[in-house]
C-alpha cells in the first residue's frame, strides 16, 4: 500500500489516507461528506463492524470532529452508533473503506447510543472521554494556541 497522505501525525490531524492513489473526480483529499455514507470500517483485527453513517463538523472550527458508525440493526431499525474520532479513521483508497486502529471487541463493547438518544457531541467532557477511549488527543486541544474545549463560547 502507498501513503497517500504524509501530513499529520494521525493523532492531531485529520483521518490519514493510504491506498495507491486518487480514482476520477475529486478526493480522497477532498471530498463530499455524504459521499462517505455508507463506507465500511473494518477494525485492526480485520472485522467490517458497520457502516459511516454521519460525518459530524465542529462548525465553529469548520473542521471533521467525529464519523458515526452504525453497526448491528436491520435497514436501519435497531442500529447501534457509535462516534469516532476522526483522526482514528484511516481511509484505505485501494479497499475503499476506513480502517480504525481497535479491536472489534473495544467497539462492540461500547454502548454506543441509538438514533433517537445522541450524545452531548459539544461537552468537553464526553469528547474527550470518547477521544481517550480511541487513544488520541482532543482535535480541539491539538490546534496551535488552543485550549478551548468545543462546548465553550456557545
Amino acid at each position: 500500500m502507498i501513503d497517500v497522505t504524509t501530513t499529520g501525525s494521525g493523532d492531531t490531524a485529520g483521518a490519514k489516507i493510504v491506498g495507491s492513489g486518487v480514482g476520477d473526480g475529486p478526493g480522497p483529499e477532498v471530498m463530499a461528506a455524504s459521499s462517505l455514507d455508507d463506507t465500511k470500517v473494518i477494525t485492526s483485527d480485520g472485522e467490517n463492524v458497520g457502516k459511516i453513517s454521519e460525518i459530524m463538523v465542529d462548525i465553529r472550527r469548520g473542521r471533521v470532529a467525529y464519523a458515526v458508525l452504525s453497526s448491528g440493526g436491520f435497514l436501519g431499525m435497531g442500529d447501534t452508533l457509535h462516534a469516532i474520532p476522526w483522526s482514528a479513521l484511516t481511509m484505505d483508497t485501494d479497499e475503499k473503506c476506513f480502517r480504525v486502529d481497535i479491536l472489534a471487541d473495544r467497539i462492540k463493547d461500547d454502548p454506543g447510543f441509538d438514533k433517537d438518544h445522541w450524545p452531548a457531541m459539544a461537552d468537553a467532557a464526553w469528547g474527550t472521554s470518547l477521544h481517550e477511549y480511541y487513544n488520541r488527543r482532543p482535535y480541539w486541544s491539538a490546534e496551535r494556541g488552543s485550549v478551548e474545549s468545543p462546548g465553550l463560547g456557545v
